[in-house]
């Protein structure tokens, strides 16, 4: 990976080893602005948050962020109020360092939940974290952020609008405990685009719906997860509203694209995973229908280990939707593998049709679509399958 194909004008960053992780490995990042932003963010759903959100939430709504510290090795989650403590003198040391507020550093972590944070660790580490800073850095701070992942997550966009070439530049980390509202995800994007900060929030919140807040690994949603957006201060534009709206138009299309690039990302690197299975469900009589009917499939143990064992076994998907309350018949659904029209009306089409989804289900990547013929909503969540692997990562998480 070419640190240089990923920067963004106005932006830099940079990853560290400070011996949180005890392995050598990089596991402290910054992301820094060079002038100021405005800044949009969306946090867990989890009522347990983590000291970093507690911290995060409050600085985000009044102040101009520029500069984003993320750890990885320790989530400083369920640490009161010493882990509070622990995440605000951190990034008072780095701000300190920039010559910033203290307010316009955002703290974010993830790893083991339960211990305190290294704080003399990071501290430590904070002068050649801030000398190591370029703009081609953000290679490193993905790597740094790390913990179960087995790649790197780190894409861009780049668009035209209103007579200017801008970038977006997006980074995520993500491999277990996936499940909205996000889940043991991080995710960090940076613009050179000026996008006035309503417009910023409303198009992080839409995109972030049908991206992240739809895929699922195993149904956990963490204490940590976060997605922070920088953008260029408005205030700075010389051009006219008009032209301004129409960036923001195109800001929003590609930050969609992107999110959803990453978002698949992490369901590729979900701890254990063989097999990527897209659950679409058809006729539904509303969105929220919809979107339940395909999380419960999703999420079911008997059909992520029948994905795993490559069992086209209809009947567990069957015995999901129907515990779904809704305006529809569960009873009269059809479901197909791919094109495959696998059950009819509830009832399977024969041993035939089942040889040939088996067939199916041997490639890395299918689609399982549930046609429950009671309206025309639709909804469609990204998930894996659960393997031996799984297990054996989670069982030794800490060990």
């Amino acid at each position: 990976m070419n640190p240089y194909d990923f920067t963004c004008p106005g932006f830099r960053a940079a990853g560290v080893a400070s011996g949180i992780k005890g392995d050598g490995a990089l596991d402290l990042g910054l992301i820094v602005s060079d002038s100021p932003t405005n800044a949009a963010a969306v946090f867990t759903k989890n009522r347990v948050k983590a000291a970093p959100l507690t911290v995060a939430a409050e600085r985000v709504r009044g102040n101009s962020i520029r500069a984003v510290l993320a750890n990885s090795g320790n989530a400083n989650a369920c640490t009161g109020d010493g882990g509070v403590s622990d995440a605000e003198n951190t990034t008072w040391v780095v701000a300190s360092l920039l010559k910033l507020p203290p307010e316009g550093v955002i703290p974010a972590s993830t790893g083991v939940i339960g211990q305190r944070l290294p704080a003399e660790n990071i501290n430590s580490a904070a002068r050649g974290l801030v000398s190591s800073l370029k703009p081609e850095g953000f290679v490193e701070f993905a790597e740094a952020i790390m913990t179960t992942d087995t790649f790197s997550k780190i894409s861009k966009r780049i668009f035209s609008a209103g007579g200017c070439d801008y970038t977006i530049l997006g980074i995520a980390k993500g491999a277990g405990m996936i499940r909205p509202d996000m889940a043991t995800m991080l995710s960090f994007i940076v613009t050179d685009a000026p996008i006035r900060k309503d417009a910023l929030s409303k198009a992080l919140k839409g995109a972030v719906e049908v991206s992240f807040n739809a895929i699922t690994v195993d149904g956990d949603t963490s204490t940590n997860d976060m997605v922070i957006l920088m953008a260029r201060d408005d205030a700075a534009f010389k051009g006219d509203v008009d032209t301004l709206a129409a960036i923001e138009d195109k800001f929003r299309e590609n930050l969609g694209s992107l999110l959803v690039e990453l978002a698949e990302m992490i369901v590729k690197d979900g701890e254990g995973a063989t097999k990527m299975v897209s659950i679409k469900v058809l006729g539904a009589p509303n969105k929220r229908t919809a979107r339940d009917v395909a999380f419960r499939v999703a999420n079911s143990p008997l059909v992520k280990t029948a994905f795993f064992g490559e069992d086209p076994n209809w009947g567990r998907i069957m015995g999901a939707v129907g515990c779904v309350e809704g305006d529809f018949d569960p009873m009269g659904a059809d479901i197909y593998f791919n094109d495959l029209k696998l059950v009819s009306g509830g009832v399977g089409n024969g041993i035939e049709s089942e040889r040939a989804a088996a067939r199916i289900m041997k490639n890395r990547r299918f689609d399982v679509t549930i046609d429950l013929k009671g309206g025309k909503s639709t909804f469609t969540v990204l998930t894996t399958d659960f393997s031996f692997d799984y297990v054996k990562i989670n069982a030794e998480y800490r060990s």
